[in-house]
C-alpha cells in the first residue's frame, strides 16, 4: 500500500475508533490488510501530527492534532493556544529556559509549532517524548513565555 493510501487509513481508524496505542492501530491496519512495521506507524504517527489526548473516561486516545493545511499565523496562534491547553501537563522557568512537559508524545510537536511562530522571547527549543525546554535570552523572557504557555489567550509573546 502507499504511503498516501495507508495515512488516509489511518487518518480514519483514529476517527472512527479510540485507538489507545501503537498496537490497537497496528491491528486495526492488519485488520484492512495493510503490514507495516512499529518504526512506519512512529513515522506515520509523527507526520499525521496525531496526539494523544484523555478521552472523557479519562483514558488516553489517538486524535488527529490538525488538518493538513495551515494557511495564517492566525491559524497557527489557534492551534498553539488549543495545543497547549490540551497536552501541557507542567510549565516551570529555570532562569532563562522554560521546562514543559507534556502528555507522552506530543512534545514535539508543540515545540514544531512554537518554532513556526517565531517569538522574539524564544531563542530555540529542544524536545524529547514528554519534555521541552524552550530556550530564552533572559530570566524576563523565560518568565514571559511561561506566563503565556500557563495562559495562552494571551498572545503579545508573538507579536
Amino acid at each position: 500500500m502507499r504511503k498516501k493510501d495507508r495515512h488516509e487509513l489511518i487518518k480514519k481508524i483514529i476517527t472512527e475508533n479510540p485507538i489507545r496505542n501503537q498496537n490497537e492501530l497496528m491491528d486495526h491496519l492488519q485488520h484492512h490488510q495493510v503490514s507495516a512495521t512499529q518504526a512506519t506507524i512512529s513515522r506515520d504517527i509523527r507526520d499525521l501530527k496525531i496526539v494523544k489526548t484523555i478521552d472523557e473516561s479519562g483514558k488516553p486516545r489517538f486524535e488527529l492534532f490538525q488538518e493538513q493545511q495551515v494557511s495564517t499565523d492566525d491559524d497557527d496562534i489557534k492551534r498553539l493556544i488549543r495545543m497547549t491547553t490540551e497536552v501541557i501537563v507542567k510549565v516551570d522557568t529555570v532562569q532563562f529556559m522554560t521546562i514543559v512537559s507534556t502528555l507522552p508524545d506530543n512534545a514535539h510537536l508543540l515545540a514544531s509549532v512554537l518554532d513556526d511562530l517565531s517569538s522574539e522571547l524564544i531563542v530555540a527549543t529542544m524536545a524529547s517524548f514528554d519534555t521541552i525546554i524552550i530556550i530564552s535570552r533572559t530570566a524576563e523572557d523565560a518568565q514571559q513565555v511561561t506566563a503565556f504557555l500557563q495562559d495562552p489567550t494571551n498572545t503579545s509573546i508573538f507579536s
